[in-house]
């Protein structure tokens, strides 16, 4: 329930929730509901229900047990502002966060109406980072509604990218990632999608981070875009001097 995780981004993983329902297209390969289901297959415990969406009071403390600071993704394996998830989890869950302020914690949701509805209802930190998944034009809405939260830092998932997001307002947004859908049935994602908006986070000086190409072998295609890998951070984990750097090299070589 708590983890090292192989994701780039993150270091470790939580999971107070597990279990899910898919709402937009990007949940259509979900890479969690595979997972829960060899977990299940293997007697793991805590996934006794499968993908069927659960909550476990008895790891909610474990931030609080881990005495080395770690960035930490909140919910790999489920969604925290799911509709089925009550209010008062959702406290306590956010209460540890508040609680272990020497961790950094990232949360992500695709249900950005609920997370700004329960917004005034949440202790918001500056070690609790909020972020939105985009997948498509279609969802860019959900930019919106997390833009009106007071998470102090705000972040964009854009994975599964399966289609150009040409005209992406970032006003007030920390950082985004970007990455291509894994796994068998994975959907592609061209190289114009991904420069684009890689370009519009160096106009707007936002940090970017490419993650992956995907596809059914990842780790062959990589994530190299452009002949270099991307990962940039927010400010307060990215290295100042090396970021200024890089980006002065990256706007060079972009003339």
């Amino acid at each position: 329930m708590a983890a090292k995780s192989a994701i780039e981004w993150t270091g470790s993983t939580w999971n107070p929730v597990t279990g899910c329902t898919k709402v937009s297209p990007g949940c259509m390969n979900c890479y969690a509901e595979r997972m829960a289901k060899r977990l299940k297959a293997m007697g793991q415990p805590n996934y006794a229900n499968g993908f069927e969406l659960s909550l476990h009071e008895h790891v909610l403390e474990i931030p609080l047990q881990w005495k080395k600071s770690q960035t930490i993704f909140v919910n790999s394996m489920s969604d925290l502002f799911h509709e089925q998830v009550p209010l008062d989890f959702i406290q306590k869950a956010f209460d540890v966060m508040y609680h272990a302020y020497w961790h950094k914690f990232q949360v992500l949701t695709k249900r950005s109406e609920r997370l700004l509805d329960l917004d005034k209802h949440l202790d918001w930190k500056e070690n609790i980072w909020m972020g939105v998944s985009v997948e498509s034009e279609r969802y860019a809405k959900r930019i919106d509604y997390l833009r009106k939260t007071h998470a102090s830092i705000k972040f964009l998932s854009i994975e599964p990218l399966l289609g150009p997001l040409p005209n992406l307002d970032l006003s007030g947004i920390d950082w985004v990632i970007v990455g291509g859908e894994s796994g068998p049935g994975s959907r592609p994602m061209l190289l114009d999608w991904v420069v684009d908006i890689r370009d519009q986070c160096l106009s707007a000086d936002i940090p970017f981070f490419f993650k992956q190409w995907g596809g059914v072998n990842k780790k062959k295609a990589g994530r190299y875009l452009e002949g270099r890998t991307w990962d940039e951070l927010p400010k307060e984990l990215a290295l100042p001097k090396n970021k200024s750097f890089e980006r002065a090299v990256t706007m060079k070589a972009l003339g």
